[in-house]
Protein backbone atom coordinates (compact mmCIF):
# COMPACT_ATOMS: atom_id res chain seq x y z
CA UNK A 1 0.00 0.00 0.00
CA UNK A 2 1.07 3.57 -0.58
CA UNK A 3 2.33 5.66 1.94
CA UNK A 4 -0.11 8.77 1.21
CA UNK A 5 -2.87 5.45 1.59
CA UNK A 6 -1.73 3.88 4.23
CA UNK A 7 -1.97 7.75 6.32
CA UNK A 8 -5.04 8.20 5.01
CA UNK A 9 -6.50 5.12 6.65
CA UNK A 10 -4.87 6.44 9.76
CA UNK A 11 -6.48 10.31 9.84
CA UNK A 12 -3.54 11.48 8.59
CA UNK A 13 -1.85 12.96 5.26
CA UNK A 14 1.41 12.31 3.99
CA UNK A 15 3.55 15.37 3.21
CA UNK A 16 7.16 15.93 2.82
CA UNK A 17 7.86 12.99 4.37
CA UNK A 18 5.65 13.09 7.15
CA UNK A 19 2.76 12.62 8.07
CA UNK A 20 0.29 15.86 9.44
CA UNK A 21 -3.13 14.51 11.60
CA UNK A 22 -6.08 15.57 10.29
CA UNK A 23 -7.48 17.61 13.12
CA UNK A 24 -8.94 20.93 13.63
CA UNK A 25 -7.56 23.27 15.99
CA UNK A 26 -11.03 22.29 18.20
CA UNK A 27 -10.01 18.66 17.90
CA UNK A 28 -6.47 19.28 19.10
CA UNK A 29 -7.23 21.19 21.88
CA UNK A 30 -9.98 18.16 22.95
CA UNK A 31 -6.87 15.66 22.56
CA UNK A 32 -4.76 17.68 24.21
CA UNK A 33 -6.92 18.24 27.66
CA UNK A 34 -8.53 15.00 27.33
CA UNK A 35 -5.30 13.57 27.38
CA UNK A 36 -4.09 15.49 30.50
CA UNK A 37 -7.06 14.39 32.44
CA UNK A 38 -6.06 10.96 32.08
CA UNK A 39 -2.13 12.00 33.21
CA UNK A 40 -1.01 11.04 29.78
CA UNK A 41 1.52 13.59 28.44
CA UNK A 42 2.93 14.30 24.97
CA UNK A 43 3.93 16.84 22.30
CA UNK A 44 2.69 18.78 19.61
CA UNK A 45 4.81 20.00 16.75
CA UNK A 46 3.56 22.80 14.27
CA UNK A 47 4.94 22.37 10.76
CA UNK A 48 5.69 25.00 8.49
CA UNK A 49 7.47 25.33 4.99
CA UNK A 50 10.82 25.82 6.89
CA UNK A 51 10.60 23.01 8.76
CA UNK A 52 9.49 20.95 6.48
CA UNK A 53 12.21 21.98 3.98
CA UNK A 54 14.73 21.50 7.09
CA UNK A 55 13.16 18.05 7.73
CA UNK A 56 13.62 16.80 4.00
CA UNK A 57 17.66 17.60 4.02
CA UNK A 58 18.18 16.00 7.52
CA UNK A 59 17.67 12.75 8.41
CA UNK A 60 17.88 13.47 12.25
CA UNK A 61 15.37 16.23 12.12
CA UNK A 62 12.54 13.74 10.38
CA UNK A 63 13.02 11.29 13.50
CA UNK A 64 12.94 14.34 15.71
CA UNK A 65 9.56 15.61 14.18
CA UNK A 66 8.56 12.13 13.51
CA UNK A 67 8.44 11.18 16.98
CA UNK A 68 5.85 13.92 18.14
CA UNK A 69 2.28 13.24 19.32
CA UNK A 70 0.37 15.14 17.03
CA UNK A 71 1.38 17.24 13.89
CA UNK A 72 -0.15 19.46 12.56
CA UNK A 73 -0.13 22.35 9.75
CA UNK A 74 0.92 26.04 10.67
CA UNK A 75 1.08 27.36 7.28
CA UNK A 76 -0.60 27.70 4.59
CA UNK A 77 1.35 25.86 1.66
CA UNK A 78 1.19 22.97 3.75
CA UNK A 79 -3.18 22.99 2.94
CA UNK A 80 -2.58 23.62 -0.44
CA UNK A 81 -0.34 21.05 -1.36
CA UNK A 82 -2.45 18.59 0.51
CA UNK A 83 -5.63 19.73 -1.48
CA UNK A 84 -3.71 19.58 -4.34
CA UNK A 85 -2.95 16.00 -3.83
CA UNK A 86 -6.82 15.43 -3.27
CA UNK A 87 -5.66 14.69 0.67
CA UNK A 88 -7.11 17.92 2.34
CA UNK A 89 -6.29 19.45 5.72
CA UNK A 90 -9.14 20.65 7.46
CA UNK A 91 -7.48 23.87 8.82
CA UNK A 92 -4.60 25.64 9.51
CA UNK A 93 -3.21 25.21 13.39
CA UNK A 94 -0.46 27.64 14.29
CA UNK A 95 1.20 28.06 17.58
CA UNK A 96 0.34 31.62 18.18
CA UNK A 97 -3.31 30.97 17.85
CA UNK A 98 -3.58 27.32 20.13
CA UNK A 99 -1.39 29.13 23.21
CA UNK A 100 -4.96 31.20 23.23
CA UNK A 101 -7.01 28.22 22.49
CA UNK A 102 -5.26 25.97 24.86
CA UNK A 103 -5.13 28.73 27.82
CA UNK A 104 -8.69 29.44 27.18
CA UNK A 105 -9.52 25.61 27.64
CA UNK A 106 -7.07 25.34 30.28
CA UNK A 107 -8.36 28.02 32.21
CA UNK A 108 -12.19 26.07 32.11
CA UNK A 109 -10.38 22.82 32.94
CA UNK A 110 -8.82 24.31 36.11
CA UNK A 111 -5.24 23.47 34.44
CA UNK A 112 -2.48 25.09 34.36
CA UNK A 113 0.45 26.39 31.78
CA UNK A 114 3.74 26.83 32.01
CA UNK A 115 5.92 29.68 28.70
CA UNK A 116 9.41 28.85 28.13
CA UNK A 117 10.97 30.59 25.79
CA UNK A 118 11.01 34.51 24.62
CA UNK A 119 13.45 37.60 25.50
CA UNK A 120 13.58 38.59 29.33
CA UNK A 121 10.25 39.69 30.63
CA UNK A 122 8.25 38.48 27.45
CA UNK A 123 6.90 35.34 28.88
CA UNK A 124 5.69 36.66 32.18
CA UNK A 125 4.04 39.92 30.30
CA UNK A 126 2.79 36.93 27.79
CA UNK A 127 1.12 35.43 31.25
CA UNK A 128 -0.16 38.25 32.59
CA UNK A 129 -1.83 38.94 29.01
CA UNK A 130 -2.98 35.33 28.80
CA UNK A 131 -4.23 35.56 32.19
CA UNK A 132 -6.46 39.12 31.73
CA UNK A 133 -7.98 37.02 28.93
CA UNK A 134 -8.93 34.04 30.78
CA UNK A 135 -9.61 34.71 34.17
CA UNK A 136 -8.59 31.47 36.43
CA UNK A 137 -6.09 30.50 34.51
CA UNK A 138 -3.19 29.52 36.43
CA UNK A 139 0.21 30.29 35.16
CA UNK A 140 2.47 27.95 36.90
CA UNK A 141 5.52 29.62 36.20
CA UNK A 142 7.62 31.50 33.06
CA UNK A 143 11.35 31.23 32.01
CA UNK A 144 13.50 33.04 29.38
CA UNK A 145 16.56 30.97 29.13
CA UNK A 146 19.54 33.21 27.98
CA UNK A 147 20.81 32.50 24.70
CA UNK A 148 23.23 29.10 24.79
CA UNK A 149 21.59 27.83 27.52
CA UNK A 150 21.37 24.20 25.62
CA UNK A 151 24.72 24.20 24.78
CA UNK A 152 25.75 23.19 28.42
CA UNK A 153 24.54 20.78 30.88
CA UNK A 154 24.39 23.43 33.66
CA UNK A 155 22.05 25.68 31.35
CA UNK A 156 19.49 22.47 30.37
CA UNK A 157 19.53 21.10 33.80
CA UNK A 158 18.96 25.24 35.41
CA UNK A 159 15.89 25.22 32.86
CA UNK A 160 15.10 21.54 33.93
CA UNK A 161 14.81 22.07 37.30
CA UNK A 162 12.53 25.01 36.99
CA UNK A 163 10.05 23.44 34.99
CA UNK A 164 9.20 20.01 37.41
CA UNK A 165 8.94 22.25 40.37
CA UNK A 166 6.34 24.29 38.78
CA UNK A 167 4.70 20.75 37.26
CA UNK A 168 2.76 22.27 34.73
CA UNK A 169 -0.13 20.68 32.77
CA UNK A 170 0.72 22.19 29.70
CA UNK A 171 4.07 24.26 28.05
CA UNK A 172 4.32 26.41 25.70
CA UNK A 173 8.15 26.26 24.13
CA UNK A 174 8.84 29.22 21.62
CA UNK A 175 12.95 28.64 21.46
CA UNK A 176 12.70 28.09 16.95
CA UNK A 177 13.18 25.21 15.13
CA UNK A 178 14.47 22.94 15.94
CA UNK A 179 15.84 24.18 19.48
CA UNK A 180 12.73 23.87 20.96
CA UNK A 181 11.66 20.37 19.52
CA UNK A 182 15.14 18.91 21.00
CA UNK A 183 14.80 20.55 24.17
CA UNK A 184 10.95 18.99 24.32
CA UNK A 185 11.54 15.80 23.41
CA UNK A 186 14.33 15.82 26.69
CA UNK A 187 11.84 17.04 28.51
CA UNK A 188 8.98 14.62 28.42
CA UNK A 189 10.94 12.35 29.89
CA UNK A 190 11.13 14.11 33.25
CA UNK A 191 7.20 15.13 32.92
CA UNK A 192 5.45 12.41 31.69
CA UNK A 193 2.35 13.84 32.15
CA UNK A 194 2.13 17.09 30.52
CA UNK A 195 1.80 18.41 27.28
CA UNK A 196 4.23 20.44 25.49
CA UNK A 197 3.79 22.78 22.45
CA UNK A 198 6.38 23.64 19.59
CA UNK A 199 4.99 27.34 19.53
CA UNK A 200 7.90 29.29 17.37
CA UNK A 201 7.17 32.90 17.92
CA UNK A 202 3.63 32.85 19.71
CA UNK A 203 5.10 33.80 23.17
CA UNK A 204 6.13 36.89 21.62
CA UNK A 205 3.26 37.51 19.68
CA UNK A 206 0.66 36.93 23.20
CA UNK A 207 3.60 39.04 25.30
CA UNK A 208 2.74 42.13 22.71
CA UNK A 209 6.57 41.65 22.05
CA UNK A 210 6.41 41.13 18.30
CA UNK A 211 2.92 42.43 15.94
CA UNK A 212 0.98 39.43 13.69
CA UNK A 213 0.09 39.70 10.35
CA UNK A 214 -3.56 40.63 10.03
CA UNK A 215 -6.11 37.72 9.84
CA UNK A 216 -6.69 38.68 6.15
CA UNK A 217 -2.72 38.40 5.39
CA UNK A 218 -3.23 34.86 7.32
CA UNK A 219 -5.86 33.28 5.57
CA UNK A 220 -4.35 34.44 2.16
CA UNK A 221 -0.63 32.78 3.01
CA UNK A 222 1.10 35.92 3.21
CA UNK A 223 2.05 35.94 6.76
CA UNK A 224 5.25 35.49 6.11
CA UNK A 225 5.17 38.12 4.01
CA UNK A 226 4.11 40.48 7.01
CA UNK A 227 6.87 39.16 8.36
CA UNK A 228 9.84 39.26 6.45
CA UNK A 229 8.54 43.01 6.41
CA UNK A 230 9.07 43.40 10.21
CA UNK A 231 12.80 41.44 10.43
CA UNK A 232 14.03 41.94 6.64
CA UNK A 233 17.43 41.34 7.97
CA UNK A 234 17.07 37.94 9.79
CA UNK A 235 14.31 36.78 7.59
CA UNK A 236 15.10 37.28 3.85
CA UNK A 237 17.63 34.58 3.02
CA UNK A 238 15.33 31.80 5.08
CA UNK A 239 12.07 33.21 3.25
CA UNK A 240 13.15 34.25 -0.02
CA UNK A 241 16.00 31.98 -0.89
CA UNK A 242 15.27 28.72 0.84
CA UNK A 243 11.33 29.13 1.57
CA UNK A 244 9.60 29.97 -1.83
CA UNK A 245 11.76 27.73 -3.99
CA UNK A 246 10.67 24.73 -1.75
CA UNK A 247 7.28 25.82 -1.45
CA UNK A 248 6.88 26.38 -5.28
CA UNK A 249 8.67 22.54 -5.65
CA UNK A 250 6.20 21.12 -3.15
CA UNK A 251 3.16 22.53 -4.49
CA UNK A 252 3.94 22.05 -8.41
CA UNK A 253 4.74 18.39 -7.34
CA UNK A 254 1.37 18.09 -5.11
CA UNK A 255 -0.21 18.55 -8.62
CA UNK A 256 1.39 16.34 -10.81
CA UNK A 257 0.34 13.91 -8.45
CA UNK A 258 -2.91 13.52 -9.77
CA UNK A 259 -1.89 13.82 -13.55
CA UNK A 260 -1.91 10.33 -15.06
CA UNK A 261 1.63 9.32 -14.35
CA UNK A 262 2.26 11.54 -11.65
CA UNK A 263 5.41 10.97 -9.11
CA UNK A 264 5.22 12.30 -5.76
CA UNK A 265 7.44 14.40 -3.94
CA UNK A 266 9.90 11.63 -3.32
CA UNK A 267 10.24 10.34 -6.87
CA UNK A 268 7.86 7.61 -6.23
CA UNK A 269 4.80 6.79 -8.35
CA UNK A 270 1.60 6.83 -6.44
CA UNK A 271 -0.18 3.35 -5.41
CA UNK A 272 3.29 2.27 -5.90
CA UNK A 273 5.18 0.48 -2.59
CA UNK A 274 5.73 1.83 0.94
Amino acid sequence: MAIQETAAAHGLTALTGLELDRLTETQVVERVLTAVGRGEGGWLATLNIDICRAVRQDPELSGLVAAASLTVPDGMPLLWAAKLRGDPLPERVTGASLIYSLSQAAAAAGRSIYLLGGSPGVPEQAGQRLQECYPGLVVAGSDAPPVGFDTSPEGLRAVRDKLTAADPDIVFVGLGFPKQERLITGLTQVLPGSWFVACGAAISFAAGAHPRAPEWMQHMGLEWFFRLSTEPRRLARRYLIDDLPFAARLLASSAAERLPGGRSEDGSQPGGPA
